[in-house]
């Protein structure tokens, strides 16, 4: 018999990655069909947020979601797995401030609009065609967060939580960007260090006539100060309790008070209280009643009631002040300082709190149901996220403030009806549509119910988490007709993949939506991810100069290559750094994978009258353990546990032993074997290769499908991936395998040493252990081994190896 390979290439060529993609997408790959007797699972894909070209970090993010999409299709189910933009709020509109030099301010609305719509097409386009080279099997939905299809369903639960009482409007402290000119949520705070000083100043006593020295970073808020304190456990200062400090620069009278957060070890113990410094401030003034002094306007700018410092920015009249505290004597001394201040999650902006009048959704009466949530009926992976989320929800302090003095957003759809006193009532109109209400005439119910007729629109936007925050009921088909699975699949069959860095944004944000609106959860499943850094463990920033991009290693070595950087270096949760090394070995995997197709597609496929040897049973018996170590992987949402373990078993257990052992009897050139036992050989590899590719095939999408397709005409991401065989669980063959490895480990070494080619016969007996007995013939054959005995021999002979024992008497 001629043995040709039919795979008929020589080496697998990257070049057929780019003419997959074209086929897959001929051929509907990537269409949502759904088939109501198969299983259904709704992918919460992360909407991007397109500001600029995406570093392989956070490409590789998304093919590891790819990777689990492509699995479960492959085990049966509906898979919705949709790709689309988010859009809206802060990132685009500080970007496009950036990338234009202009104000949002300074221009029309509807011209910044349209720069912010022109930027991100750019981008978003850059990002769908980078992510589908990478072999992403995404449905691609064209419609973002800032399409009218996405805000109307934005809209309709903000009505819907409005309607419920869920929703106010009130003024109070928030936190503020000046930059930006917007509240802040909490989740919207970043921290930062930054080398500042410690003031110590020296305030009055007015009735006693002494000095206190107090110490501060924030010398500027001297103004805004409404009371001094201390500890109550302090005795130094429990006399002044009761009494009245004169505070410098401007000499206002505030009271000196006790509370139990003033920590007596910082500065010299006493703290001057604000309106408002930070979140302690703010706990301070509501705890004891104390008047607000807002010194802070919007912009930045400090207003009438800081005296001769109006006009000036807060953060340039810091320098301001302390001059003149120097000029009067009241400045004793200035200690270098490094501390952490927040600043503006996008611009980076130090943020301030200021009283405006905000929109709220109710959130801090929530906290122990929401935490029930998270803890009985949601599942996150790795588990220990699920504190991370606890503990965020019960740091919450603030109800969530949801409205933005910005552009570009989904509009908050209320109008004003203005009575004859000039009262503004809001009227909110029936869901169902998209409103613009600073651009739009008001709906015929909002009308009936204005006696005046005059009605204003609201000009303000919602918070971008509050459109994001809904992706889970967007991502199930809700607003599309041909697939919408809302009712079928919520929450139990909704995954959320997402990395560890927007645990308190995106995920708590989808949590307090989801139990508001429907006392669930928002999804069953979570995945945290971690984050993607250069190969020195850095972050990866433009101003750090470490970006790398994901286009270049692909074009070198291969997209499957990349995505077993992606996978291989990924432990579920864990940050992952870039690697070529890595990415070379997928390259050199995806090579060797070609390479043992190629010489199992030389032997005709068999499914009948053939015989299982020994070598053939311990293979299949390790086949089913890596079957199973890698379902359950999978089924975790883990891509790092298959790829290694397939990895490991393909090249250095079946190709490195199992293929070696196996050619004499595939072959049979000397006749050795029965035909049955030859069959045997022919059944095992395609088993094996085929079970392997398919394991393979959400990982390495191109090679296994191009093999797939040139051994059987179609393909690979269209079979299932079975269950183990349970004819094959056999331990005692599994035991074979690790000693059968040695001894061939053993016998190579030999020959090496002696100078012999691995094809030249030993003259000689080898003792091998016990265990082997069953695979006697076929050792024979493939060491070229005279004869061979099991157990120990006795007089002289050479040990091979200790472990296992391996002996040769010449």
């Amino acid at each position: 018999m001629e043995f040709k390979p039919r795979l008929q290439e020589k080496r697998w060529d990257i070049s057929k990655e780019v003419e997959l993609i074209r086929k897959w997408e001929e051929e509907g790959l990537f269409d949502v069909n759904i088939d109501e007797k198969r299983p259904t699972i709704v992918i919460d894909t992360p909407p991007p947020y397109p500001s600029g070209r995406p570093h392989i970090g956070g490409i590789a993010h998304y093919a590891q979601i790819d990777m689990i999409a492509r699995f479960f299709r492959m085990r049966g189910y509906n898979v919705i797995f949709p790709f689309y933009a988010d859009r809206n709020g802060l990132p685009v509109e500080v970007q496009v401030e950036k990338t234009y030099g202009i104000n949002m301010y300074e221009v029309p609305r509807e011209k910044f609009l349209e720069l912010c719509r022109k930027f991100l097409d750019e981008y978003e386009g850059e990002f769908v065609s980078i992510f589908r080279r990478w072999g992403g099997s995404f449905s691609y939905w064209r419609n973002g967060t800032d399409s009218e299809e996405y805000r109307r369903v934005t809209q309709e639960t903000f009505i819907n939580l409005w309607n419920r009482g869920l929703i106010y409007e009130a003024s109070r402290p928030t936190l503020w960007c000046p930059r930006c000119r917007t509240a802040l949520a909490e989740a919207e705070v970043e921290y930062r260090e930054e080398d500042s000083y410690l003031n110590y100043i020296k305030f009055r006593v007015k009735e006693t006539g002494e000095d206190i020295i107090i110490a501060t970073t924030r010398p500027e808020l001297l103004p805004a100060t409404v009371a001094v304190a201390f500890n109550p456990g302090d005795n130094r200062y429990k006399r002044l309790e009761g009494l009245h400090a004169i505070v410098p620069p401007l000499n206002q009278e505030v009271p000196i008070v006790s509370h139990p957060s003033v920590k007596p070890d910082f500065g010299t113990g006493l703290e001057m209280i604000s309106t408002f410094g930070d979140t302690r401030d703010l706990m301070v003034v509501n705890e004891l009643k104390l008047p607000m002094k807002i010194i802070v306007n919007p912009d930045g700018t400090l207003n009438e009631l800081a005296g001769k410092y109006k006009g000036l920015n807060v953060r340039e009249v810091r320098e301001v002040i302390i001059k003149d505290l120097q000029e009067a004597g009241l400045l004793v001394k200035r200690e270098p300082l490094r501390h952490t201040i927040p600043i503006c999650w996008r611009c980076k902006t130090p943020i301030e709190i200021i009283v405006t009048r905000e929109y709220f959704l109710k959130q801090l009466q929530f906290k122990d149901e929401l935490i029930k949530l998270v803890q009985n009926e949601m599942i996150i992976k790795p588990p220990e996220y699920a504190q991370t989320l606890i503990d965020w929800i019960r740091s919450l302090e603030f109800d969530w403030p949801i409205s933005r003095r910005r552009y570009y957003g989904t509009e908050i759809p209320i109008w004003y009806c203005i009575d004859e006193e000039g009262n503004a009532k809001p009227i909110v109109p029936k869901p169902g549509k998209y409103y613009r209400p600073w651009k739009d005439e008001p709906p015929p119910e909002v009308k009936e119910q204005c006696p005046s007729g005059k009605l204003v629109g609201e000009d303000r936007v919602l918070d971008t988490w509050f459109d994001s925050s809904i992706s889970w009921i967007y991502a199930t088909g809700y607003t599309k007709p041909n697939i919408r699975v809302f009712e079928k699949v919520y929450p139990h069959s909704i995954l959320r993949p997402q990395g560890y860095d927007i645990i308190r944004t995106w995920l708590y944000y989808s949590v307090v939506r989801a139990y508001l609106l429907y006392g669930k959860p928002p999804f069953k499943y979570v995945r945290i991810s971690g984050m993607g850094l250069d190969e020195k463990g850095e972050a990866m920033h433009k101003s750090k100069g470490n970006i790398i991009d994901p286009i270049p290693p692909v074009e070198k070595y291969g997209a499957d290559a990349a995505r077993f950087w992606a996978a291989a270096s990924a432990k579920l949760g864990s940050d992952y750094r870039y690697s070529e090394q890595l990415i070379r070995t997928g390259h050199d995997f995806a090579v060797k994978l070609w390479n043992i197709a190629r010489f199992v597609s030389s032997f005709p496929e068999v499914n009948d009258n053939y015989e299982l040897t020994p070598l053939d049973l311990m293979i299949l018996a390790k086949l089913n353990e890596v079957v199973r170590a890698s379902l359950n992987a999978y089924n975790e949402f883990d891509v790092y546990v298959p790829i290694n373990t397939l990895y490991d078993f393909t090249w250095h257990v079946f190709a490195d032993h199992y293929l070696e052992a196996v050619k004499s009897r595939a072959y049979n050139r000397d006749g050795l074997f029965t035909e049955k036992q030859q069959r045997g050989a022919w059944f095992t590899l395609y088993k094996v290769l085929k079970t392997v590719l398919k394991l393979l095939a959400p990982i390495m999408p191109f090679v296994t499908d191009q093999i797939w397709r040139s051994l059987y005409g179609e393909s690979i991401h269209r079979q299932l991936i079975e269950d183990p065989d349970p004819r094959f669980d056999n331990k005692e063959y599994l035991n074979m395998l690790e000693p059968f490895m040695e001894f061939n480990r053993a016998i190579w070494t030999y020959k090496n040493k002696s100078g012999l080619s691995l094809n030249e016969p030993i003259d000689g007996v080898i003792y091998a252990p016990e265990v082997l007995k069953p695979l006697e013939l076929e050792l024979k054959a493939m060491h070229k081994i005279r004869e061979i005995r099991f157990g120990k021999p006795v007089g002289n002979y050479e040990v091979l190896s200790e472990s296992p024992p391996v002996y040769l008497v010449k």
